[in-house]
């Protein structure tokens, strides 16, 4: 049974108005990308900064201790996972989670999952396992900085109390357009080879600064500002990613909506023409009628 005039007329408004929401979502998300990828570009000249100071610090030390001497305690491992806090995200969560199972089945410890977005935390439950902590994301850059301190302090009292060993960060990361993928980062401890790196780098001056205060203290203030730049980084690039898998998802919606719209216009048109080809029809079959009935009185006249 074809739907009437009144029912298509309504289904063409809600299309239109649906189209318009999808815009201005795709349009939101396109400023999202620019901001958090802005965010993360503006770090790099501050984490220069920070791995010049640390290069100073650690040639600096005299017994040849590493920078790093948190105590380091294996179980269990704290495993940090950003990832939305929204829907509209297609697989975003999913895919996520299940590259973190895989991954961290190979190490040997427990493990303390760190939620950090509300469907992250869901995610993580629907895989049957129970997050240890959950935080929620920001909804712009200036909340990021908040949201790493909170993770920092976290992460250094659990560390202190042995209810932390080593920490991994697991994001999505934009591969450019509207693409991401999966990655992981071994947050602690610092690998040698990342402090043979760093002790490596060229002082751009002429001479090198003396560090007031002993190497030791500095470099362990310089090491939590690295930190700092890594979980604020992993966060920027994850609300990057976010809102580049909500542009695909708004604009395959668009893209359905364009062809709903345009099979209910057509139906509209389809019906319309119905409905007066029944009218045409009605007033032919009245004439006819009539046209039939004077004739006959016609008839009888003559």
């Amino acid at each position: 049974m074809s739907e009437s005039i009144e029912n298509l007329q309504h289904q063409i408004v809600t299309a239109a108005e649906l189209h318009s929401v999808v815009r201005t979502m795709k349009a939101l998300a396109a400023a999202g990308i620019s901001q958090y990828e802005h965010a993360v570009v503006s770090l790099y000249d501050y984490y220069r900064s920070v791995e010049l100071g640390l290069s100073v610090c650690i040639r600096q030390l005299s017994d040849g201790a590493p920078v790093e001497t948190l105590p380091l305690r294996k179980p269990p491992a704290g495993v940090i996972v950003f990832g939305s806090d929204q829907g509209l995200v297609g697989q975003f969560n999913l895919s996520l989670v299940q590259f973190c199972m895989g991954k961290i089945q190979v190490i040997p410890e427990g493990k303390a999952i760190q939620a950090v977005g509300e469907r992250m935390g869901t995610e993580w439950q629907s895989a049957g396992v129970e997050p240890a902590g959950r935080y929620d994301l920001p909804i712009s850059v200036a909340g990021i900085r908040p949201l790493v301190n909170r993770l920092l302090v976290d992460m250094e009292r659990q560390r202190d109390m042995g209810k932390m060993g080593d920490v991994y960060v697991f994001h999505n990361r934009l591969t450019g357009g509207a693409g991401y993928e999966p990655v992981m980062q071994r947050l602690l401890p610092l690998a040698e080879t990342w402090e043979e790196k760093i002790s490596g780098l060229s002082w751009p001056g002429k001479q090198r600064p003396e560090i007031i205060g002993g190497a030791a203290s500095a470099g362990m203030a310089l090491i939590r500002e690295y930190l700092f730049v890594a979980l604020y980084k992993s966060c920027a690039e994850s609300l990057a990613a976010e809102n580049a898998s909500r542009l695909a998802a708004m604009q395959h919606a668009e893209k359905n909506i364009e062809q709903l719209s345009g099979e209910l216009v057509q139906a509209y048109h389809q019906r319309r023409q119905e409905e007066i080809d029944e009218e045409l029809s009605d007033i032919l079959s009245g004439v006819e009628a009539l046209v039939r009935r004077g004739v006959n009185q016609d008839q009888q006249n003559g």
